[in-house]
């Protein structure tokens, strides 16, 4: 059985909250995991808003010091110590950050229940954050006004689903079997040699997701998220601020579909929309004609990656 792989937006505006968008913050989920992304002010609203079971979280991203990103951060972790959180809760995150949370800790003399461990990114190269049996996640860097990186969750080779009428045929050994389940050819003990590709099921293609925000327009990027199921890029600005985007090291709708189009992502979700746009029809509509598989982030939505 193939297992879920999805993003909850949480918020998708920049800098404020305005015309009902939270700053950023999101939630993948694969299978029974859940990852935090971002933690703008009023993330563990949108959490329940959303009724994201938000005491499964572990693991929590942040891509870069902008409070915009982060600032939601110490009332999640209160709340988490509120109601009783023993299990442990990593943050992955730039320089500076667990002084920051530390220091707000200790001025409002708060004992955490639970292991809280920081762990430092990297915005210099890319770099695997954290790993388990089913997927991985990584960072990567990016080009902003502060140290920042993309973060990357990328599915990992799942067992193979034999066929058992070919087994039965053959009666292989566990060892064999195994192998075989595992992406391996077995030569067995007569020198006969048995094929994955001919005794497994086709498997669909591995998925990934990808995060980009915040960056100036950077084609670098497009190595680190070739080929992506999904792909969230920020997308600030539209052309009539091209000059205001550069300036604030921001992407335009069309330059993130252009990204989007270079790394032969399946779908761009584009988000981190500017106060200025109450309307985002003109950004989706920039988007697409760069990148037709382009669309908007919505508050609340939940996206197979897929």
């Amino acid at each position: 059985m193939i297992p879920d792989f999805e993003v909850t937006i949480l918020g998708n505006t920049s800098s404020i909250p305005v015309y009902g968008r939270n700053p950023t913050a999101q939630v993948v989920r694969y299978d029974q995991h859940l990852l935090l992304i971002d933690c703008g002010e009023g993330t563990q609203m949108q959490l329940k808003k959303f009724k994201v079971k938000s005491s499964k979280i572990e693991h929590i991203f942040i891509s870069h010091l902008h409070g915009d990103h982060y600032l939601g951060l110490v009332g999640l972790l209160s709340s988490y110590n509120l109601n009783g959180r023993t299990k442990p809760l990593t943050i992955y995150g730039p320089q500076g950050l667990d002084d920051i949370i530390t220091t707000q800790f200790r001025w409002s003399n708060t004992r955490l229940g639970y292991p809280l461990v920081f762990r430092q990114t990297n915005p210099e190269a890319e770099e695997l954050l954290f790993e388990n049996q089913k997927f991985k996640v990584f960072s990567f860097p990016m080009k902003h006004r502060l140290p920042t990186t993309g973060f990357r969750v990328e599915e990992k080779p799942r067992p193979k689903s034999l066929i058992k009428e070919k087994l039965l045929l053959l009666s292989l050994p566990i060892e064999g079997i195994k192998k075989l389940r595992f992406g391996e050819d077995y030569r067995d003990a007569e020198g006969n040699l048995h094929r994955v590709s001919e005794l497994a099921h086709p498997e669909p293609p591995l998925r990934s997701y990808a995060f980009c925000s915040d960056t100036i327009y950077d084609p670098s990027l497009v190595s680190y998220i070739q080929g992506a199921s999904l792909l969230y890029h920020e997308s600030t600005f539209m052309d009539d601020q091209l000059e205001r985007a550069k300036l604030t090291f921001h992407t335009t709708a069309r330059e993130a579909a252009q990204i989007a189009k270079a790394a032969r992502v399946e779908r761009l979700l584009l988000g981190h929309f500017s106060s200025r746009y109450p309307d985002l029809s003109g950004i989706l509509a920039e988007a697409k004609a760069a990148f037709e598989n382009s669309i908007l982030s919505q508050q609340g939505e939940t996206y197979s990656i897929s």
